[in-house]
């Protein structure tokens, strides 16, 4: 079933963007640790305040957004994601680039983010048919991880050929050719229906279904242990596999590229495993495996052999 010459255009837009943001894995932190030498404590604060001030921009964006056409607001949050990043390489020739503007870059980025992903996933219901949402998905998602195993490698190889804001100007592009992309979608989009009059507490509906459904309260609040504790240690491992270890920025990126394809692998297994041993078994023994490879990386030194 063909998705129409519409979703081509609104494909072709996520996957610049998404090589972009995948060549400059972790580029902000990589500039905090070559060019402005930050310690682990202003890498982790970088990490942080951007991903905070999403998550807080989040809740009134939803409702926000919902009432308003979708395309516009994704456009906008492309140019000011593009417009952004396009300070950072210019503050750098300059010789004014600080770790503030870098702060400020990173939540501007985070919060937009977080506009386009939730303008572009009720867009996406307009441009496809029922049938046809889990096809595309499936290009999204093939496209997302063959972007992160290709990606972060040769930004790093990028970053130690022309220097360390390269990647940094490569995404801004990326957001702009973006908008572009989906500027040439076209066809009149109708403003959605507000229906009856908005409450306070309708923020809170979908964390009240969430926090009282027996089913998705230990899942959510798995997700979320797992996941801070991953936040908690990841500015860290920069700091130390580019300054103690003396990684090059490819080895760093090609040391977070690899297990990628085990995440490919992973989603392969996941249904014969479960239909074979059960989901439960499945999740927890999955769930236990994930500690070998922070458990590992005490044990890394510097080098080639370090880096295998």
């Amino acid at each position: 079933m063909k998705l129409g010459r519409r979703f081509g255009w609104l494909w072709a837009a996520y996957t610049v963007s998404t090589f972009g943001t995948w060549l400059a894995f972790d580029a902000l932190a990589l500039i905090a640790v070559i060019v402005l030498h930050a310690g682990a404590a202003q890498v982790s604060l970088l990490a942080s305040v951007g991903v905070a001030v999403g998550a807080v921009a989040a809740v009134p964006l939803g409702p926000w957004i919902e009432f308003r056409r979708k395309r516009p607001v994704m456009i906008t949050a492309d140019l000011v994601r593009g417009a952004a990043l396009l300070t950072l390489p210019a503050a750098y020739a300059l010789g004014a680039l600080g770790f503030g503007q870098l702060l400020v870059v990173s939540v501007v980025v985070a919060a937009a983010d977080i506009t386009f992903t939730a303008a572009s996933g009720a867009h996406l219901k307009a441009l496809v048919p029922p049938d046809g949402l889990l096809r595309a998905a499936g290009r999204f998602e093939s496209t997302t991880w063959t972007a992160s195993v290709l990606g972060p490698p040769v930004g790093g190889a990028l970053v130690g050929l022309l220097g360390p804001v390269t990647t940094v100007a490569a995404d801004a592009v990326s957001y702009l050719l973006s908008a572009f992309g989906i500027r040439a979608i076209g066809h009149e989009e109708t403003v959605p229906e507000r229906t009856g009059t908005p409450r306070a507490g309708e923020l809170l509906d979908g964390w009240r279904h969430l926090l009282t459904s027996r089913a998705l309260r230990p899942l959510f609040f798995n997700v979320l242990l797992n996941n801070a504790l991953i936040m908690a240690g990841s500015p860290v491992l920069a700091v130390l596999m580019l300054g103690r270890l003396g990684f090059a920025p490819w080895q760093y990126g090609l040391a977070f590229a690899v297990p990628c394809l085990g995440g490919l692998l992973g989603s392969r297994l996941a249904r014969p495993l479960a239909a074979r041993y059960g989901r439960h078994r499945v999740l927890r023994a999955s769930g236990v495996l994930r500690a070998c490879w922070p458990i590992g990386l005490a044990f890394v030194g510097p080098g080639r052999s370090g880096l295998l």
